[in-house]
């Protein structure tokens, strides 16, 4: 009688850890293997992957503008994107 006594003293933590086995072992049994998810991305992966690669290739080897200014960097895609040709803006200075 004295071991059922201490057994249900402790009868929530045996409860709690048959479920996380339980749990546990289904998961592993139903879920899919490491290999099968890395198959699945994959393509992603690698695809990632090369377009870093060209990223980083093309920023070493290419050579910075004529003018690399940082304050003139955006200025004439600024003035199309705002409707003003550079013609149009140095007209309108002229005139004031």
């Amino acid at each position: 009688m004295e071991i059922k006594e201490k057994l249900l003293n402790y009868k929530y933590h045996i409860f709690f850890t048959l479920v996380f086995s339980l749990i546990l072992v289904s998961i592993i049994l139903v879920a899919p293997s490491f290999l099968t998810i890395l198959a699945y991305f994959c393509p992603l992966l690698l695809s990632t992957a090369l377009f870093l690669g060209a990223v980083i290739f093309f920023c070493k080897t290419s050579l910075p503008g004529p003018d690399s200014s940082s304050d003139k960097a955006g200025e004439g895609l600024l003035d199309y994107v705002a409707g003003q040709p550079e013609q149009e803006v140095e007209s309108f200075k002229s005139d004031q």
